[in-house]
């Protein structure tokens, strides 16, 4: 709701990641699928919503940066493990979509999906809608005695192979892990894809402090084991939860080092 109410917030958030370096700004989108806004009584609020998240970013970002919509799972499970067919997720993906372009974002980032099938469609929905707006897809994986998974059985090997094969510019992996585990993540990607790659790291993983979420990584142990990227050929390097202007500043620093 708060693209609704308080706008300017979202602008004053992007505004300080602008100044940390950050060279994508994200909008504030991740949750709005008609079918999960839907669930809050805000389905006809769908393109006003994406509207001002996107206009926010753009006030920050100028010609400083690059405004990333978000476009998270749509909060419905696909049959036959669920109650929602391809078709209604797809229409969904596709007006939400149609909303982030119009509005004027640069790229869209599909991110933290866990079923393969779902990424797909939101991949296809933004190829469909805008043929000729870069698509970044990243999925999020766990680490199980068998290697990495996401929670819907999804290897990264299968991963890569289907969103590329769905249309999508840039593959990788968000969220669920800090940045140790994204190093494994992303080499395993690489071996298995000569693609584009992105790697947005959690700043490591939350425990409950007081009530609240507290995430462990600092600024400069993220930056520092983030130099292993640079090697695995990663091209978009970033933070996902828990990940404050300060790591993004770090993040830069460090690739300006590695690439002097």
């Amino acid at each position: 709701r708060i693209n609704l109410t308080n706008p300017e917030m979202l602008e004053e958030i992007a505004a300080l990641y602008l100044k940390a370096g950050a060279d994508l700004l994200e909008t504030n989108t991740f949750g709005t699928s008609p079918l999960k806004l839907a669930l809050y009584g805000l389905e006809d609020k769908t393109e006003e919503i994406i509207s001002n998240a996107v206009t926010a970013a753009k006030n920050v970002a100028k010609r400083s940066a690059y405004v990333s919509g978000s476009v998270g799972p749509c909060g419905k499970i696909l049959k036959p493990y669920g109650d929602t067919d391809s078709k209604t997720i797809r229409e969904g993906f596709e007006r939400q979509i149609s909303a982030l372009v119009e509005a004027g974002v640069h790229v869209i980032c599909i991110e933290t999906m866990t079923d393969l099938a779902e990424a797909r469609l939101a991949v296809e929905a933004s190829k469909t809608v805008a043929p000729e707006i870069p698509v970044i897809a990243t999925m999020t994986f766990d680490p199980t005695p068998r290697g990495y998974y996401t929670i819907m059985g999804v290897d990264i090997k299968s991963a890569a192979a289907g969103l590329e094969e769905a249309g999508a510019d840039i593959i990788g992996s968000n969220c669920g892990n800090g940045i140790e585990r994204m190093i494994e993540i992303a080499r395993a990607f690489r071996m298995c894809t000569k693609m584009p790659l992105i790697i947005q790291s959690n700043a490591g993983l939350p425990r409950m402090e007081k009530g609240r979420a507290v995430y462990p990584e600092s600024p400069e142990f993220m930056a520092d084991c983030a130099r292993a990227l640079i090697p695995a050929d990663i091209s978009i390097i970033g933070g996902c939860c828990g990940t404050t202007p300060a790591h993004i500043k770090a993040l830069g620093k460090m690739i300006e080092r590695e690439q002097s």
